[in-house]
C-alpha cells in the first residue's frame, strides 16, 4: 500500500476551513462517514472549485483523531501507475478516490473499481469517490460499476455565491497570517477568475510574493505581481 512520493494530504485540507456555503448537508454527511458512523458509500461530484478534493482530505484527516486508518487515491495523479495500485487497500477503514473521471471509460480501471467496491462491503470499510459529473454522466461501460457508484448517497456540491467566496478568502488569508483588505478582495474578485481554486491559488502566489518582497498586500501589489 505504498504510494508514489508526493501524494499526500495537504494540511490545510479540512472541515474546519472549509466554507460550506450550501453544502452543509453534504458537509455533514462526509464527517460521518470518515467517523465511521456514516454510509458506507458516499459519491461526491461538482465542477472544478466546488471542493472535491478538500473534502476528501478532510475526511481522512478526520479519521485520524478516531484511530481509523484512511488514503486519499486522487486518480488525476496515479492513473498512469495503473488499476493494480488499488489492490490490498480495501483493508483500511476509508478509502478516498478522486478524479474518477480520468479513469472512466478503461476496462481494467473500471473492472479494479468494481472488485474494490465488492472487497469494501465484505470488510465494512467506507469508500468516498469524488468526479466531476454524476455517475450517469461519466461515461462509465461497465454496467456493474455504475450500478455501484449509485449504491450510496451521491451529492452535488454547489458553488458558492460571491459573498461567501469574500468570507472564504478572509478565512484563507487570516489562516495564513495576512490582512487583506476589502478593496483587495474587491479587485480580486473583479478581475481574477471568480473560481473558488483560482481564487486560492492567486491568494497563495500573492502571499509568497509578499513575504519575498517585504510588502503588504495593497492593489498596486496585487497589479504588479499578477500583471492585472
Amino acid at each position: 500500500m505504498q504510494l508514489p512520493l508526493g501524494i499526500g494530504l495537504r494540511d490545510d485540507a479540512r472541515f474546519e476551513n472549509f466554507v460550506r456555503g450550501r453544502n452543509g448537508l453534504v458537509c455533514a454527511a462526509l464527517e460521518k462517514a470518515a467517523s465511521g458512523f456514516g454510509e458506507q458509500y458516499l459519491y461526491i461530484w461538482g465542477h472544478a472549485g466546488t471542493g472535491c478534493s478538500h473534502l476528501l482530505q478532510s475526511c481522512c484527516h478526520a479519521s485520524d483523531p478516531v484511530r481509523r486508518s484512511a488514503v486519499y487515491l486522487p486518480l488525476a495523479e496515479l492513473k498512469d501507475y495503473g488499476p493494480r495500485i488499488l489492490e490490498d487497500f480495501d483493508q483500511l477503514d476509508l478509502v478516498c478516490i478522486d478524479n474518477l473521471e480520468q479513469v472512466a471509460g478503461h476496462a481494467a480501471w473500471e473492472e479494479a473499481l468494481f472488485h474494490l467496491y465488492n472487497r469494501m462491503r465484505a470488510n465494512g470499510h467506507v469508500l468516498i469517490i469524488a468526479a466531476n459529473l454524476p455517475p450517469a454522466k461519466l461515461g462509465i461501460k461497465l454496467a456493474d460499476l455504475e450500478s455501484r457508484l449509485n449504491w450510496g448517497m451521491v451529492f452535488q456540491l454547489q458553488s458558492l455565491d460571491d459573498d461567501t467566496k469574500v468570507v472564504a478568502l478572509k478565512a484563507r488569508a487570516q489562516a495564513r497570517g495576512l490582512q487583506l483588505g476589502d478593496d483587495v478582495i474587491r479587485y480580486l474578485m473583479h478581475h481574477g477568475s471568480r473560481n473558488m481554486a483560482h481564487l486560492l491559488v492567486t491568494l497563495d502566489k500573492l502571499d509568497v510574493a509578499s513575504l519575498s518582497a517585504q510588502r503588504k498586500i495593497t492593489v498596486p501589489f496585487v497589479k504588479q505581481v499578477m500583471g492585472w
